[in-house]
C-alpha cells in the first residue's frame, strides 16, 4: 500500500493542507472527529482522491486493562466513514489506577511509555490482537517520544518493536523525531533501533520538530523540523523505501509556505536516498537466541496476575506525574519533575482549547489558577470534565473576584454542566442580565 507523501490534518490549517501541492494523503486525530459525518476540509480532500487516515491517541493499548469497548467502536466507525485502508494508534498507556489496583482512575492526558518488559509486551500483544479484531482495516502502532526511562527494562526499542510485529503481524508507523527525542532524552541510538526493527512492517512515517531545553528534548509538534531529525530519516531511508512520510504540525501553526518548505524537505532527504537501500540484518531475541518470536506464534496470553503486575507499576509511575505521590523506585527524580509539569502544562493548553471561554473570562490569571488546581486534582476523565470541574472549583471558591466574571463563568458552567443545554431564550436571557450588569 503506497501512500506518499502526507501532512498531518487539523482544523486551524485546513485551508493550507487543501491548497498545499503534491499531498497525496492526510492524517486526522481520530477523537476529534464525529463518527457521523466529516468536516467539509475532509470531504473536499477526499472527492479529490486524497488519503485520510484516521490517528488515534485515546486507546491506551499499552495500559493494563483490555482496550474499551466503545473506544474501539468508535475508531472503528470514523475509519469507515472514511473508506480509510489503515488507522493508527500508539504503543503507550495514558491511563492507570481503578479496579486493578483499589485506587482513584487516573488520566495521564498525554502518552506515556510502556515498559519494555516482557510482561508488558505480553498485555500490549493481547490487547493489540484485541484491537486488529474490532477494526475493519489494518492497524499501525506508533513508537513515542518520552522524558523518562523505566529501570530494569529487558528489551531494547527495537527488540520490543520486533517481537511485538512477530507476535501480532501488526504494522508499524515509526516516528524519526521520537526516534531523536529518545537519543537526546534516553541516550538510545536511533540507527541502533532502526537495526533491530523490522523495517519491513513500517506502514509509514512521521517526521515532526521540537526542540531542546535544558538538556531535554520537547517533542513539541510546534516548531520546524530540524536537521537531526531529518538524518534520522535518511537512515531510515538507507534501510527501507517507506510507504507513506508525514509532517506533523500540532500548534503555533506557520504560513503555508514554510509547511510547503518542511514538505521539501522531507522529499530532498528520501531523494537522496533513492536507490541506496541496504539489507538490514536482524538481532536474535535475547530470549530465544533466535529471530524474534521464532517458534513462539501469538505468544503468552496475559493473565490477570500479569496485568495486575504492571497496572500496580503503571498506576505508581502516573501517581507520582499527576498526583504528587512519591516517586517509584528506580525513575530519575529530576525527570519526573519536567515530565510532571510539562502534563500540566499541556493539559493547561488543551483545556483552554476545548473551553476556549475560560481563558476568555479569566484573562490572564487563567493560567495560574489552572495549574494550581491540576496539582491537586489529577485528571479523571477527559478534557470537556476536567473543564467543567476547575470551573466548579473556582465558583465553589467565590471566585473570580470580579462579579461581572464570576455571573460569566457561573453561565457557561450551568450551561455544559445540565443534562441538556439551556433554551435558546434562557441563552439570551443570560445574555442580557450580564449586559446591564456591567453598565
Amino acid at each position: 500500500m503506497k501512500l506518499g507523501i502526507g501532512i498531518g490534518w487539523r482544523p486551524e490549517i485546513a485551508d493550507a493542507v487543501e491548497a498545499l501541492p503534491g499531498i497525496d494523503w492526510v492524517e486526522a486525530v481520530a477523537e476529534n472527529l464525529c463518527a457521523d459525518h466529516l468536516p467539509a476540509s475532509l470531504t473536499r480532500l477526499r472527492e479529490r482522491g486524497v488519503t485520510v487516515v484516521p490517528h488515534g491517541v485515546s486507546l491506551g493499548l499499552g495500559g493494563a486493562d483490555r482496550p474499551d469497548p466503545d473506544r474501539l467502536a468508535g475508531l472503528a466507525a470514523r475509519a469507515e466513514l472514511l473508506g480509510t485502508p489503515l488507522v493508527s494508534e500508539h504503543i503507550a498507556f495514558v491511563r492507570a489506577g481503578g479496579t486493578r489496583t483499589a485506587s482513584p482512575a487516573l488520566e495521564a492526558g498525554h502518552l506515556l511509555p510502556v515498559p519494555r518488559t516482557w510482561a508488558a509486551l505480553d498485555v500490549l500483544c493481547e490487547n493489540v490482537r484485541i484491537a486488529q479484531d474490532s477494526l475493519p482495516v489494518p492497524l499501525a502502532l506508533e513508537n513515542i517520544a518520552a522524558l523518562i526511562s523505566w529501570p530494569d527494562e529487558e528489551l531494547t526499542e527495537g527488540q520490543f518493536l520486533a517481537e511485538l510485529v512477530e507476535r501480532t503481524g501488526v504494522r508499524l508507523l515509526i516516528d524519526v523525531a521520537n526516534l531523536h527525542t529518545n537519543h537526546v532524552n534516553r541516550d538510545e541510538d536511533p540507527a541502533g533501533a532502526l537495526d533491530e526493527l523490522p523495517v519491513e512492517a513500517i506502514a509509514y512515517v512521521h517526521v515532526a520538530g521540537g526542540v531542546e531545553k535544558d538538556g531535554v528534548w520537547h517533542d513539541t509538534h510546534a516548531h520546524p523540523v530540524t536537521e537531526p531529525v531529518l538524518a534520522v530519516l535518511a537512515e531510515l531511508r538507507s534501510r527501507v523505501s517507506p510507504p507513506g512520510v508525514l509532517l506533523e504540525r500540532d500548534d503555533d501553526f506557520p504560513p503555508a509556505a514554510e509547511l510547503a518548505g518542511e514538505l521539501d524537505a522531507i522529499r530532498a532527504t528520501l531523494d537522496a536516498g533513492r536507490g541506496r537501500v541496504r539489507p538490514v540484518p536482524r538481532e536474535a531475541s535475547p530470549r530465544t537466541g533466535s529471530p524474534a518470536g521464532a517458534g513462539r506464534p501469538g505468544g503468552p496470553v496475559a493473565t490477570d496476575t500479569v496485568r495486575d503486575h504492571v497496572s500496580v507499576a503503571q498506576t505508581s509511575l502516573l501517581s507520582a506525574l499527576v498526583a504528587g505521590t512519591p516517586v517509584p523506585e528506580g525513575f530519575d527524580h529530576r525527570r519526573l519533575g519536567v515530565q510532571s509539569r510539562a502534563l500540566a502544562a499541556k493539559r493547561a493548553d488543551v483545556v483552554a482549547k476545548v473551553a476556549p471561554e475560560l481563558p476568555e473570562i479569566l484573562g490572564q490569571a487563567y493560567r495560574g489558577a489552572f495549574l494550581a488546581y491540576a496539582k491537586a486534582r489529577p485528571m479523571s476523565a477527559g478534557y470537556r470534565r476536567d473543564a467543567l470541574d476547575f470551573a466548579e472549583q473556582l465558583l465553589v471558591a467565590g471566585r473570580p473576584e470580579d462579579s461581572a466574571a464570576r455571573r460569566r463563568l457561573t453561565h457557561w458552567w450551568q450551561d455544559r454542566a445540565a443534562p441538556r443545554p439551556p433554551r435558546r431564550t434562557t441563552r439570551l436571557a443570560r445574555a442580557a442580565r450580564s449586559v446591564l450588569a456591567g453598565r
